[in-house]
C-alpha cells in the first residue's frame, strides 16, 4: 500500500479551501489574535502563521528549484484574499515542481542550510515534510480559534476530506 503525495495535497488543498472560506466570513481582526506569549518570536499572531504556512511551501520550492528564496514579508498577514493568493502561488510552484522533476531526482539527497543548521534530505522526504508540516499548523491554528472563542463547525478531518474517495455524511 502507497500513499502518494498527490493524496496529501489533495488533502491540504480540501483544507486550504475550508479555511479560506471561513476566515473570509470572519472580521478580519481573526487574523490578528495573538499566538501568545510562549512563541519562538519568529509569529506573533495567526495572520503570520498562515503567511508561514505559504511562506515554507514556497521556499522549499525555491531551494528544491536551485532559485533564490522568495521574500515573502511583503505579503500582508493581515488580508485574507492576499495571504490564500500567496498560498495559490505557493501551491501552483510545488505543482509545477512535481510535474518537471525526474525520478531519480526525488531519491537524490540534497543539502541546505536552514536559518542556523544544516539538512541533508531527499527532495521526496522534503515536500513531505512540507504537506505534513500545514497539517499540523492548521491544527494548531484552530486550536487557537477554539481558545479565544472561535467556533469552527466543520470538520477539517483527513477522514472526511475527499482525498483518496470515500463520504461522510451524518445520520438524518
Amino acid at each position: 500500500m502507497n500513499i502518494s503525495l498527490s493524496d496529501l495535497m489533495d488533502y491540504t488543498d480540501w483544507e486550504r479551501q475550508k479555511w479560506h472560506e471561513w476566515l473570509r466570513k470572519q472580521d478580519e481582526q481573526v487574523l490578528k489574535i495573538s499566538l501568545g506569549t510562549n512563541g519562538d518570536g519568529r509569529f506573533e499572531r495567526i495572520g503570520d502563521w498562515i503567511r508561514h504556512i505559504f511562506s515554507a511551501e514556497k521556499r522549499y520550492v525555491d531551494r528544491l528549484s536551485e532559485r533564490p528564496l522568495t521574500d515573502t514579508a511583503s505579503i500582508p498577514a493581515d488580508n485574507v484574499e492576499a495571504l490564500f493568493a500567496f498560498g495559490r502561488q505557493s501551491r501552483n510552484a510545488l505543482r509545477q515542481l512535481l510535474q518537471t522533476a525526474s525520478e531519480p531526482y526525488w531519491n537524490a539527497p540534497q543539502q541546505f542550510k536552514l536559518m542556523s543548521s544544516v539538512i541533508t534530505a531527499t527532495p521526496k522526504k522534503i515536500v513531505t515534510h512540507v504537506l505534513i508540516h500545514e497539517m499540523r499548523h492548521w491544527a494548531q491554528i484552530a486550536t487557537l480559534f477554539r481558545l479565544n472563542g472561535l467556533k469552527h463547525n466543520e470538520l477539517h478531518d483527513f477522514l472526511v476530506s475527499p482525498a483518496m474517495g470515500g463520504e461522510w455524511r451524518r445520520e438524518q
